[in-house]
Order: structure tokens, then C-alpha cells, then sequence
């Protein structure tokens, strides 16, 4: 471990020597993670990609890329761009990135399940915003709006969030 991982405990998340309050899945961590347990899956994992609403607040670092209107990510297991970013117009079921609310004004996508994805092994494992303190996820990790910002600030794309069992 390293500093710039995110390291994610049973009380908090440890990241460039600080200590963030968090929320995870509603189903607690796990090593067995399928499609829908809600569960936050133990293990490390990389960042591949930081996403942003370029209207609602600054570019968070060089290497973030905005959300468009189009923009959704699959989680239909039948298909073959499951646990991928998609674009409407996209038949199969899939989650909205441009949502009304802020959780996913930024979002650090993690490499779980990816890019070789296998059906029913879980998608979106996302880092973003919390619906409020210690409100559980569908499986993500999730932070204060603040918090998450200057976190996106500092990381980096070798970071890896880490989640202990």
C-alpha cells in the first residue's frame, strides 16, 4: 500500500495520510460479488477513468473526462458491453451517468469486473458522492461532495482503492 491508494476499512477510507468518513454497498464488503447483492467487493482495484459534469463544477484533474447527455453504463448481462460505458440511444438496461441529483457529478471508475467482464461478477463499481453520511451504496464506495473533490485532485491513475476485508 502507498499513500496514494485509497485504503477502505470497516470505519473510514486512509488516503494521502488523511482519513475520510465513507459509505459502501448495503451488502458489506465480499469476495463472492454478483450483479445486484449490493455488496462492495473486497480486494484492489485499479482507477481507469475519472468522469465529471463539466457544468455542475471544474475539471477535478488532467486526466478526468466529462459526462455527456448520452452517456450510460450497462449492466445488462446479456450483452456484450456489460459492465462497459455505453450511448443512447442503448436498449439494453443500463444506469444514466447524467443523473438530476449529484452523486455522480464526479466519479473515479474502478477496473472491477473490467475490461474482460463476465456476466453476473457486478458492475459500476464506481467512487462518488454519498446520498448522505454513511447512507449505503448498490456496491460503490462513496464520499462527502468535498471530500471526493479534493480526493480527485490528488489521485492519480496508478492510485488503487483497496478494500480490506
Amino acid at each position: 500500500m502507498t499513500p496514494a491508494d485509497l485504503v477502505v476499512t470497516r470505519t473510514h477510507v486512509r488516503f494521502m495520510g488523511r482519513r475520510f468518513p465513507c459509505s459502501i454497498g448495503k451488502g458489506g464488503r465480499t469476495d463472492r460479488k454478483v450483479e445486484g447483492d449490493g455488496a462492495t467487493p473486497i480486494g484492489i482495484h485499479g482507477f481507469v477513468g475519472c468522469l465529471y459534469r463539466a457544468e455542475r463544477m471544474a475539471r477535478p484533474n488532467e486526466w478526468a473526462l466529462p459526462i455527456g447527455p448520452m452517456d450510460l453504463w450497462s449492466d445488462d448481462m446479456e450483452r456484450p458491453e456489460y459492465n462497459h460505458m455505453v450511448r443512447a440511444p442503448y436498449t439494453g438496461s443500463h444506469e444514466k451517468l447524467r443523473r438530476a441529483d449529484p452523486l455522480y457529478d464526479l466519479i473515479l471508475v474502478t477496473d472491477w469486473n473490467w475490461p474482460q467482464s463476465r456476466a453476473g461478477r457486478g458492475s459500476a463499481i464506481f467512487v462518488h458522492a454519498w446520498r448522505r453520511a454513511h447512507y449505503p451504496t448498490a456496491g460503490c464506495v462513496a464520499f462527502r461532495p468535498d471530500h471526493l473533490r479534493w480526493i480527485a485532485g490528488r489521485i492519480m491513475p496508478k492510485s488503487r482503492l483497496i478494500v480490506l476485508p
